[in-house]
């Protein structure tokens, strides 16, 4: 009888891991379109039979798209669920193909780190595309898509759509066509409890969005589709910043944080989010799900941790609220943790308000350094300059303005935020940043019709980009007492002058040239979009010099000088 029942049970235990086996299984996957072009979102549905406890705890259980692709590159991309139980659940994987040709996949899915399911290999071809892919660093100017086709970034911040106190008008709908049919091609925006609440249990000042006792925010789920849909439909590209400083401030948004343990968190402080391995690993759950529900779309041109995290850190007398090294530490961690995971290689920043915080800059996974600048356009310039060639990467201008203060925002003030709001565009095309600076007051200037504006600074951007082929040097020019910025693009220096005064002037413009011959040259008025031809000037000793250059008060001007025909024609002969 013991030989009898010790073999029953042995079969008995037996029986149970085969069950649990069987049951642990990829029941179907299936591609949704057959057409599948290169850059373009092709989506998976996947049926499955896996227990679990949370589908979004990556610690427990995942779900990754493990690719071939035509070059023989390696890919894992992750992906997301959509519905169901540890009976029978439903997952998605949305993948955009950045070459052409075929490619071979199967999904696997892990728990706790190791695969228990496998689907059968699969292949599929992706068609060529007419479209340039996702944008990656390139040098402190440009960006350059996939394609290898250089890009500047033109546009402003639209931190977010209508609270519930503001005019209903500024929403997506509204403001993304009105920047694209006005040469813009980018902008900046704001995860929080009123827009795009993704993360975001609890909302606040907004009916847009309800709260959640979900994971995710069903609204803001649905709304970050749209917006990326839309993005993608007008040819623009966003910086997404995932979180913003209130939310870690004590006597602001921490008490509805989702991280806070008073929410169902971990943390107890701010300090704990930084630094506990149980909240590094919940913020993780979050990138990995906006890596496998939009890393598909070029649109995303940036993931962006922190808007101001400096703000967080420090009081408003600059006291420290939280360890700097925590900060530096956590951004480490994060940056890596999405180079690794995000298959496209998207672009990845941080941004600081005014106040430096030790070893960020350094940091080697994020891509691009940004700070923001108030009340003192005249020193964006000289801030690119400075930081480009103190760190050695690109330098972004993310927000700037005349004021930071909404209360000193008024109608009365409206020319002074209007010559602020231009000059300030054209220090970044006249600086080595990828990205030009970004207004704030994104309500106030469309109320004065400036969106307009963007066309002139795109057109002299279009110019530069084909004249050089991306590359862009700076040269020196003198204009005093005009204020004066040149480049050079190929064969072509464009010169930007502006009269910060409130009188009329009249300089003389002595540009340093690379080479002697004769130069056609042309004006452009940034506020008429009106180009005039000016008589051919010659070089001697290596400047040219325009004379008698007249401005009204607070106007600025664009010349450009480029090598005469003939002159290229006999320097080919020779």
């Amino acid at each position: 009888m013991t030989i009898l029942y010790m073999r029953s049970f042995i079969f008995f235990i037996f029986y149970c891991f085969a069950l649990t086996v069987t049951a642990q299984k990829i029941i179907s996957d299936n591609l949704v379109q057959k057409n599948v072009v290169e850059y373009q979102k092709t989506e998976f549905d996947i049926e499955a039979s896996i227990p679990f406890v949370n589908p979004y705890d990556q610690q427990e259980i995942v779900l990754d798209m493990v690719i071939k692709s035509p070059s023989g590159k390696s890919l894992t991309l992750p992906c997301y669920f959509l519905s169901g139980d540890k009976s029978k659940s439903f997952w998605k994987a949305r993948f955009a193909p950045q070459e052409t040709g075929a490619y071979s996949y199967n999904f696997q899915f892990k728990k706790a780190g190791k695969v228990v399911a496998k689907s059968k290999p699969k292949s599929f071809s992706s068609a060529v595309s007419q479209n340039d892919g996702f944008l990656h660093t390139h040098d402190y100017w440009t960006l350059r898509f996939d394609s290898g086709k250089p890009f500047r970034g033109i546009g402003e911040n639209i931190g977010w759509e209508p609270r519930s106190f503001e005019n209903p008008k500024w929403t997506f709908d509204y403001l993304l066509p009105t920047l694209s049919s006005n040469g813009a091609n980018f902008f900046r925006l704001w995860m929080c409890p009123w827009s795009l609440p993704v993360a975001w249990k609890n909302v606040k000042h907004t009916k847009r969005y309800t709260n959640s006792d979900k994971y995710f925010n069903e609204g803001g789920i649905k709304r970050m589709d749209e917006l990326v849909e839309l993005s993608d439909s007008l040819g623009l590209h966003f910086m997404l910043s995932i979180d913003y400083h209130g939310a870690f401030i004590p006597a602001a948004e921490w008490k509805t944080n989702n991280y806070n343990k008073l929410n169902g968190g971990v943390a107890t402080t701010p300090t704990d989010f930084f630094q506990m391995p149980e909240a590094k690993a919940m913020y993780k759950n979050k990138l990995r799900y906006l890596i496998a529900r939009w890393g598909y779309s070029p649109a995303i041109g940036a993931w962006e941790f922190f808007n101001e995290i400096d703000n967080a850190v420090f009081t408003s007398k600059d006291s420290v609220l939280i360890p700097h090294h925590l900060i530096t530490q956590w951004h480490d961690e994060m940056s890596t943790y999405l180079k690794e995971h995000d298959p496209y290689k998207h672009i990845v920043t941080t941004s600081i308000s005014h106040r430096d915080i030790k070893g960020m800059n350094e940091l080697p996974n994020i891509d691009l350094n940004q700070k923001h600048i108030y009340n003192h356009t005249n020193l964006i310039a000289g801030a690119i300059q400075e930081y480009t060639e103190l760190y050695h990467k690109p330098y972004v201008i993310g927000e700037f303005g005349y004021d930071w203060n909404w209360d000193n925002v008024k109608p009365e003030v409206g020319p002074q935020f209007d010559f602020d709001y231009k000059r300030g565009l054209w220090y970044g095309m006249f600086s080595s940043t990828p990205i030009l600076p970004m207004t704030w007051w994104w309500e106030f200037f469309d109320e004065r019709n400036m969106t307009p504006y963007f066309r002139g600074v795109r057109m002299i951007s279009d110019e530069m980009l084909a004249a050089g082929q991306g590359s862009f040097e700076s040269v020196k020019v003198s204009a005093l007492p005009l204020e004066s910025y040149a480049v050079r693009c190929g064969d072509t220096y464009f010169v930007y002058l502006l009269n910060n005064s409130q009188n009329k002037i009249s300089s003389d413009v002595t540009l340093t040239i690379a080479k002697t011959g004769s130069f056609q040259c042309k004006s452009f008025d940034p506020q008429t979009l009106v180009f005039n031809d000016l008589k051919s000037i010659d070089v001697h000793e290596n400047e040219l010099i325009l004379q008698n250059v007249q401005l009204e008060k607070e106007h600025e001007i664009i010349h450009i000088f480029k090598v005469e025909t003939s002159q290229k024609t006999v320097s080919k002969q020779q």
